[in-house]
């Protein structure tokens, strides 16, 4: 009896194994919808189509995007987790999700749970601006200038990691600066070049034409590398700030039980076109993303840290995690 349920057991163990196997060599078998948290147009959405249109050649199949704006992101998000459907998945920047559990009192998901990794495709740094009109060259000059005149500037930032990178920074380097809070950030660009705001944090693409029309200084940017598209432009560990150093991945998430040889074989298949297409990453510059391609492992290895680096600034602003529904 004993034998006939080990046989049991192994069997049902190598058919699980073979189906899982099978996915992979299968996928996709129908259309593929990727929804994004983000309207048309915008920087993800760029990133999103031109994978997305390669990827329908390359599989045969449709795949679709359906922007899904609204909620800091949590209407995209809902609206993935509600499909349950292994041929639904959502794409969007890790920032959008990771300051959830500091900014909402509840939330109707678990990231860990409900979104798996499959593909980091790109990464997003942020500019760290100043108004031209301060005469400030160097991210040090201005460090230097705001400790020295306490209180007697604005700060503002894009929601969600962005924001969390200026306060941790600003907290933890006593520099006092007064917060404008912003509802679209959009704004906010305006607003630093008449000098109303002397600090914004926030893509590049939102300062680059007040940059190139000399009414913005942009100091420094978070990645680890110089953006292609203002090669002038340090990065904050150059310019001697090491803990102003942040990158949010992007890239396509998976519901929960999906098999890792599925994510991994779309990973390849992502990798594969961008390989194959090296001026693919031009559009992206302007919006102060390049592609990084990595599998499922890396892309987790990558949001654990970010995270990690969250919850140190959140243990600073006295900020605790709330817990999903």
């Amino acid at each position: 009896m004993l034998r006939i349920a080990v046989m049991i057991v192994v069997t049902v163990f190598a058919a699980i194994q073979a189906i899982a196997g099978a996915s992979a060599d299968t996928f996709p078998q129908r259309t593929v919808k990727l929804i994004l948290p983000y309207g048309a147009a915008s920087g993800t959405d760029l990133v999103a189509r031109l994978v997305a249109d390669r990827l329908a050649k390359k599989w045969g199949k449709p795949v679709v995007i359906e922007n899904r704006p609204g909620g800091d992101g949590i209407v995209s998000i809902t609206a993935f987790t509600s499909a349950n459907d292994d041929h639904t998945l959502w794409w969007g920047p890790v920032g959008v999700f990771a300051v959830h559990p500091y900014d909402k009192d509840k939330l109707p998901y678990d990231a860990e749970r409900d979104l798996i990794p499959i593909a980091n495709v790109s990464s997003l740094a942020l500019a760290l601006s100043a108004p031209a009109s301060m005469h400030l060259n160097t991210f040090h000059e201005f460090f230097e200038h705001v400790r020295a005149n306490p209180g007697k500037y604005n700060a503002a930032a894009a929601s969600g990691v962005s924001d969390f990178l200026m306060m941790g920074f600003l907290k933890s380097n006593n520099l006092q600066m007064a917060k404008v809070p912003y509802r679209d950030i959009m704004q906010a660009p305006t607003d630093l070049s008449e000098n109303r705001v002397q600090l914004l944090s926030s893509s590049l693409a939102i300062v680059t034409p007040l940059m190139h029309a000399g009414r913005v200084k942009v100091l420094a940017v978070t990645g680890r590398h110089r953006m292609p598209s203002a090669p002038d432009v340090p990065t904050a560990r150059e310019a001697g700030y090491p803990a102003l150093e942040m990158e949010s991945p992007g890239g396509v998430f998976g519901p929960r039980g999906m098999p890792l040889a599925v994510r991994e074989q779309i990973a390849a298949d992502i990798r594969a076109i961008v390989e194959a297409e090296p001026a693919l990453g031009k559009p992206l510059e302007a919006t102060g993303q390049a592609f990084d391609v990595r599998g499922p492992d890396e892309f987790a290895a990558s949001i654990k840290a970010l995270n990690d680096k969250l919850a140190a600034i959140a243990k600073l602003l006295g900020m605790k995690a709330a817990k999903a529904n």
